[in-house]
């Protein structure tokens, strides 16, 4: 990897070429942008399967494993582009990073998807004439899409208060928390910890927002690593529980199996 890492935005009509795809279930190390000015087929990410639709955008994160089947005439943008390439210029432009990448999926309507179309379109037309200083712009380009995208997919049914808000985005924080620290980190207070909170203030805000535990999401998030290694890499199971932070093989299998009936032998077997 070169020392400003990796970026490439094309059109999805030419990913396609006239020809439905078909991709197994698989995980990449960088981040994804599916924008779809017109679609058909079906997109399952980390387990969760959407039905493809006109106006939709899908954002992948690293580690994120998913599957994706398109029709012949879709179309749109593919985008993608490493950790290393796209920094947040600031804190603020990277609260709004972390909370954009928070969300998968996103139905956009008709006008207010034009906009963030025609920003992935100035991106498009940067990166293929390639002109002095084009990956600044380009990354200015993606901090206005990251504006305009969070603008679009704001939950409308969400109170406005400044307490809901608060809470809105501690869980948010903690979510982001989850991924990046799962495999060193299993104790619900070293996220409070990390959050600044107590532990009882944390289980307020999962309670309040999902009506779980911070236990229960450390559990699922183990799980959910857990079963992306299995159904996308040949790693060996105990391989899989090094990494996931477990040096006694035997106790992650009974983990796994208490939380999902299955061993690990047996979800691979049965779901691959």
């Amino acid at each position: 990897m070169n020392a400003v890492g990796q970026f490439s935005i094309r059109k999805i009509t030419d990913v396609l070429n006239g020809r439905d795809i078909v991709h197994d279930l698989h995980k990449h190390d960088f981040f994804l942008i599916l924008l779809l000015e017109k679609a058909e087929g079906s997109h399952e990410i980390d387990f969760t399967k959407h039905q493809l639709h006109n106006h939709d955008i899908f954002i992948l994160r690293p580690g994120q494993v998913h599957t994706l089947s398109m029709k012949s005439k879709s179309r749109g943008y593919i985008m993608e582009f490493d950790p290393v390439f796209y920094q947040p210029s600031n804190k603020l432009a990277d609260q709004r990073f972390k909370k954009a990448i928070g969300k998968n999926y996103c139905k956009i309507k008709k006008n207010n998807f034009d906009k963030l179309e025609s920003i992935l379109s100035s991106i498009f037309i940067e990166f293929n004439k390639k002109q002095e200083d084009y990956n600044d712009a380009i990354k200015i380009y993606l901090e206005l899409f990251f504006i305009e995208y969070l603008r679009q997919s704001a939950n409308e049914k969400r109170a406005s208060k400044t307490e809901n808000l608060y809470i809105q985005d501690k869980f948010e924080e903690l979510m982001s928390l989850l991924e990046e620290n799962i495999c060193s980190k299993k104790n619900a207070s070293q996220y409070a910890e990390l959050l600044n909170l107590s532990l009882y203030q944390l289980n307020f805000i999962t309670k309040s927002s999902v009506g779980k535990s911070v236990s229960i999401l450390i559990n699922e998030q183990i799980i959910l690593e857990a079963k992306r290694y299995l159904l996308a890499t040949t790693n060996q199971i105990k391989e899989i529980a090094d990494h996931i932070g477990y040096e006694d093989v035997s106790y992650f299998i009974r983990f796994f199996k208490k939380q999902t009936g299955y061993t690990p032998d047996a979800f691979r077997q049965n779901f691959k």
